[in-house]
């Protein structure tokens, strides 16, 4: 394998921000760049995307960090309603910082996504389709994830200005208590993911890994 690809799949691993997006029209070990897809997420688009796929998603997204998911997960255990509709939605684990006069929202970058993971499963089987975070999940998630055919993104870490400038309005909807943690919706155009986890199962990094290990 020629050193320059070793790099740029090192790099498109790491969400190296220097070069994102790397390699945004060509293909990486068969894994193919740059799809835009929009909200709502359904089965018809998820099956369609892969672990390394580099997306540009537009459309509706919510937020929520640990807070908020713990009393979305109260009000499901008391039987009561959820302050959104879920189904064939996409949660953003992020709680951005103020905005700045003329700004439409602050800092937005993700969340590490595992204080999430006692959540998410109930809300994936409840119809939840994508999540938006960094860092790895545990099994009960990717269970979770193949089990409803959906998908865990990877937003680049350490980006929330660039983040940002993809968010065209914002609007907290619940929890407004909670401040950066309240649930907001967002509304974005071509904000920059990479598949993580896919609809099978197939994992981002642990394929970034043997694929780095070999290449060494």
């Amino acid at each position: 394998m020629p050193q320059a690809e070793k790099k740029d799949w090192f790099n498109l691993f790491c969400f190296d921000l220097v070069n994102w997006p790397p390699l945004s029209k060509t293909t990486v070990f068969g894994f193919k760049m740059e799809k835009k897809i929009s909200t709502p997420l359904t089965e018809e688009i998820s099956k369609t995307l892969r672990a390394g796929d580099s997306i540009l998603l537009s459309g509706i997204v919510y937020t929520a960090r640990d807070a908020a998911h713990g009393r979305l997960i109260n009000l499901l255990d008391e039987g009561k309603e959820l302050p959104l509709n879920i189904n064939g939605e996409v949660i953003y684990y992020v709680g951005p910082t103020p905005e700045k006069p003329g700004e439409v929202i602050g800092s937005a970058g993700p969340t590490t996504s595992y204080r999430m993971d006692s959540y998410a499963p109930r809300l994936l089987d409840l119809g939840l389709k994508g999540m938006i975070g960094k860092g790895a999940r545990n099994e009960e998630v990717i269970s979770a994830i193949k089990r409803n055919n959906a998908i865990y993104f990877g937003a680049i870490g350490g980006a929330g200005a660039l983040i940002s400038k993809c968010i065209k309005s914002s609007e907290v909807i619940a929890y407004d208590d909670l401040g950066a943690e309240a649930i907001r919706k967002l509304e974005v155009k071509d904000m920059p993911l990479v598949v993580i986890i896919d609809t099978e199962g197939n994992n981002l990094y642990e394929i970034g890994k043997k694929e780095y290990l070999e290449s060494i």
